[in-house]
């Protein structure tokens, strides 16, 4: 399981903008 960080790092995007994606996403677990 990838952390935050990691797909932060990967998609080159800021820690908070992954955060608010994951947040935001009705289909978020």
């Amino acid at each position: 399981m990838a952390t935050i960080k990691d797909v932060a790092r990967l998609a080159g995007v800021s820690v908070a903008t992954v955060s608010r994606v994951i947040n935001d996403s009705p289909k978020a677990s």
